[in-house]
């Protein structure tokens, strides 16, 4: 430690260059006309010379300097759930406080801190009975009380606090930490930031920290620890679910065991104080990724129903699954006994089982949809498909039909943003052109997302259009006007920004605009003609089934689409039977856009050509080596598409529209088969001798690659932190050294992080990430040659993370405590009388601080005193005042004879130039 010492110092010391302004005062002094006495000028020169001193001295900074041992003590209270209460806490503070040892100089400020610091202040932190854990709070309430503190109690972070206590220090105060914590951290490293503590005077000193140590909770408490699973196993493979429960008190629960969302058993078992560990026999037959969780119940004591359930993750490494998404599953059986036959196995599910989470789509390595509308899937359904894609590798494929790409409302969604294929196309000129009107409500209840996405559809209906055809839009309240009148649709810039004008007006009357459009269609000369109407609400009373009728026999059809109110449906089915259209219901207004674009390509009949063609080879791959297309049979029709720039078109139709093309996107690949694998077109095909082979050399191009031989995968977690070890050899058996490795990791809430996997040993790559979220991790491993080289492995595993371990039974954490306490130069569990005092091991020299009090005021004050003086020295003769025989011979500075003048006898002001 550095001496201290009385003194002085310049906080601004380049200011002190200023001193040269001295001399050109003194210059000044011999150039001056003023004819004062030599004396007084003089004298007026010294204290010009004083003042400019002085404020230099000032703006550079003079300091006084002086040791002193006034504390600045801030008391840190952990007031988290897993401390046993305030009783404890509150009880030190008020000896402490009443102890007297804090002098009249010092400070004290209290912070309160949990999962994060509170503020800190000169007052208490505020403590309700049972706030930290008190066996007085029932389980609902403690639970209430946790949502009202918004999870700052949920959690323990002492480095966060010690840091923001260190950083609040002043530097000329002797700085101490007190802290009150029962030392069960679920974040952060309390000692490295104990240890990481300076005092900000200059010195490089640790700040002291005195522990106290808090009782942990002692209320009646029953936790489910752990569900322990091995990382991997093989298909069919027994292995055992242990599930690890701990108890402060013997008692009897329930503990049931799930995988995925199907209970596998449920028994009661007798609970002994301390931990229990009970094993359960499993094995996995189908699922890539198994999720097993447990829960207890049925407790007679316990406070805390929040740490009564956990979940554990198991890989299973076996054949290849793909997952078939088919409007009218009966038809798939071709598709899948082909695949059977090569060793994939297929899952069949109707659009109803398309996945809603992550876990359940990381159990196959492809989802393939096969002949599902855009209208049938969520919009954070085709978001997952697209994370699972693009970050976790999976493969995709979409295989053509009435309903899909284009015809099924695909265009410009988050799924043909994967797809190597646009919707959009060039309409063939022997097509049939069409006249379309939109009828969309514009009512006070269609304002906000309704409208915009109501606009956002008629928008994408205007684009999907040829030249050929014609559109119109009708906006209707109680009153009706053309937003767009009928007119070419190649004008596509024009009718986008009439359709932007629309705005919120009143109420319903759906009646006159569908009549409006009824006649207007009815002097169309285009063949196909139709109307598609929107509405959230009830509307005025009219003759709907009559103007339907009238629709149907002028060869107008009419398509309806309710938004949100239930009881409009019923009328808006009735139009839509009777104008032989189609009904939807959306029930998300986002799904606007895909509805309108699925009805668009339906009613214009441009999308499908069902002519029998034989497909193209454009570009030969090894993917489908061995296939002989040459004595490939007709396909029967296919959904139009266009390829996108980067794709590579395989298959083509004998016109080159897109048949099969594949494309990489993010780390996986997808597929559009723009046929199907049905009866309908591809009928002539089912009995090719190489249906088989094709596609499960295109499914086995496009799925995600799980290379497990050479690899192990461990991922752990602890304290909101995971750690992945992946160990990798290469097929030699030698370590595999210098790999470019790199895992992709989608949280919870579906966020996406790369991280890099750092070689810390032959072989050995290890990444760590943190945690902050309770749910399933999705890890994506995968590993490069060197300079960017090949990929040699690709990993898929996953992570769940339960319950905070603020919730967990944990005594108090004494040996961290006294670390602590003994590192930074404190006391651990003293006496309050004590608690600011140094350990007794320490030096006896009283920790000192510099203290330091800027002189700026003094001086500018003494500089403010000595101007006036100078200003009597430069307006006053003061030679007439004094004695006269201090003018005489006798004095050593004499004032020169002045040039006679009248008013000479009396004492004058001059004026200085």
């Amino acid at each position: 430690m550095s001496e201290l010492r009385y003194g002085l110092e310049f906080t601004h010391p380049g200011w002190l260059a200023a001193l040269v302004a001295v001399p050109w005062v003194v210059w000044y002094f011999r150039r001056s006309l003023v004819d004062f006495a030599r004396w007084q000028r003089m004298v007026s020169t010294g204290v010009r010379v004083v003042i400019v001193v002085v404020l230099v001295l000032a703006l550079a900074g003079l300091t006084w300097l002086r040791p002193t041992a006034r504390q600045f003590v801030i008391v840190a209270v952990d007031q988290s759930v897993s401390v046993g209460g305030p009783i404890a806490a509150n009880r030190f503070l008020d000896e402490l406080l009443a102890a007297k040892v804090i002098d009249a100089e010092d400070r004290v400020a209290f912070v309160p801190f949990g999962l994060r610091p509170g503020v800190v202040s000169g007052e208490r932190p505020k403590q309700e009975v049972g706030d930290g854990g008190g066996a007085i709070q029932s389980g609902d309430a403690r639970s209430a009380r946790h949502a009202e503190l918004d999870g700052y109690v949920d959690g323990t972070d002492i480095a966060a606090v010690i840091e923001a206590a260190a950083a609040t220090m002043p530097p000329d105060y002797v700085p101490r930490i007190v802290l009150l914590t029962d030392g069960n951290q679920t974040r952060g490293d309390a000692l490295q930031a104990a240890l990481a503590t300076t005092n900000r005077g200059g010195r490089r000193e640790l700040i002291p920290i005195t522990t106290v140590p808090l009782p942990t909770r002692d209320d009646p408490e029953v936790q489910l620890s752990q569900v322990k699973v091995p990382a991997q196993v093989r298909e069919g493979e027994p292995f055992y679910v242990e599930v690890v429960i701990d108890s402060n008190h013997d008692d009897e629960g329930l503990i049931e065991v799930f995988r995925g969302a199907h209970k596998v058993l449920s028994e009661t078992r007798p609970l002994k104080m301390g931990e229990n560990r009970f094993r359960f026999p499993q094995s996995i037959q189908r699922e890539r990724l198994a999720e097993y969780s447990a829960k207890i119940s049925g407790v007679q004591q316990d406070t805390l129903l929040d740490n009564n359930s956990d979940s554990g993750l198991v890989f299973m490494a076996g054949p290849p699954r793909v997952l078939l998404i088919d409007s009218d599953p009966k038809q798939t059986e071709h598709l899948v006994f082909a695949l059977q036959q090569e060793d994939i196995q297929v899952d069949v599910r109707p659009p109803q089982g398309m996945p809603e989470d992550l876990a359940d789509l990381q159990n196959y390595e492809l989802l393939a949809l096969s002949n599902v509308p855009a209208t049938a899937l969520t919009q954070r359904q085709m978001e997952l498909a697209r994370t699972y894609v693009q970050d976790l590798g999976g493969g995709f494929v979409m295989l053509g039909g009435d309903q899909s790409f284009g015809l099924g409302g695909y265009f410009k969604t988050v799924l043909e943003d994967i797809l190597p294929v646009r919707s959009d196309f060039e309409k063939e000129k022997e097509k049939p052109g069409l006249a379309m009107v939109l009828v969309i409500d514009r009512s006070g209840s269609m304002a906000g997302q309704k409208l915009e996405m109501a606009k956002e559809a008629a928008k994408a209906a205007a684009e999907l259009l040829g030249p050929k055809d014609q559109i119109g839009v009708i906006c209707f309240d109680e009153a009706h006007y053309w937003v767009s009148p009928l007119q070419s649709a190649a004008n596509k810039n024009r009718i986008a920004d009439e359709i932007s004008g629309i705005q919120v007006g009143g109420g319903t009357s759906l009646y006159p605009p569908l009549e409006e459009a009824y006649q207007t269609l009815v002097s169309s000369v285009s063949k196909l003609k139709h109307v598609i109407a929107l509405t959230d609400g009830i509307s005025n009373p009219g003759d709907f089934e009559g103007l339907a009728q009238n629709m149907a026999s002028a060869r107008i059809t009419c398509t309806t689409v309710g938004v949100g109110n239930e009881a409009a449906n019923d009328l808006l089915e009735t139009i839509a039977r009777i104008g032989q259209g189609r009904h939807f219901v959306a029930n998300d207004p986002a799904s606007l856009p895909q509805i309108f674009a699925k009805e668009t390509l339906t009613v214009s009949k441009a999308a499908i050509n069902e002519e029998p063609f034989l497909p193209q080879v454009i570009r030969p791959t090894q993917a489908l080596a061995g296939i002989d297309f040459d004595s490939a049979p007709f396909l029967l029709g296919y959904v139009m598409t266009k390829p996108k720039a980067t794709s590579e078109l395989i298959l083509a139709s004998e016109k080159g529209d897109p048949v099969l093309a594949w494309w990489r996107y993010g780390l996986g690949t997808t597929v559009a088969f723009t046929s199907d694998a049905k009866s309908r077109w591809a009928a002539e095909w089912l009995t090719w001798p190489d249906f088989s082979k094709f596609w499960a050399q295109t499914i086995r191009h496009a799925m995600r690659k799980n290379d497990t031989k050479g690899v192990t995968v461990e991922v752990a977690q602890r304290a909101r932190r995971a750690t992945i070890t992946l160990d990798a050899v290469d097929p030699t058996g030698r370590f595999l050294n210098g790999a470019e490795s790199e895992v992709t990791i989608i949280d919870p809430r579906i966020g996406e992080r790369k991280l890099p996997l750092v070689q810390t040993a032959p072989g050995r790559y290890v990444a760590e990430f943190d945690t902050p979220h309770s749910g399933a991790y999705h890890l994506n491993l995968s590993q490069r040659a060197a300079n960017s080289g090949p990929v040699l492995h690709q990993q898929t595993r996953g992570l769940t993370v339960g319950y905070s371990d603020e919730l967990r039974l944990h005594p108090t954490n004494i040996e961290l405590l006294q670390q602590i306490a003994s590192a930074t130069g404190g006391r651990f569990d003293p006496k309050p009388s004590e608690a600011l005092l140094d350990a007794a091991s320490a030096s006896s020299v009283p920790r000192l601080a510099q203290q330091s009090r800027p002189l700026w005021p003094e001086l500018v004050m003494l500089a403010l005193i000595l101007f006036i003086f100078d200003v009597a020295l430069r307006r006053i003769d003061l030679s007439v005042w004094l004695p006269a025989h201090w003018t005489g011979s006798a004095l050593t500075i004499s004032r020169p004879v002045p040039r006679p003048d009248k008013r000479r006898s009396e004492p004058r002001a001059v004026s200085r130039h």
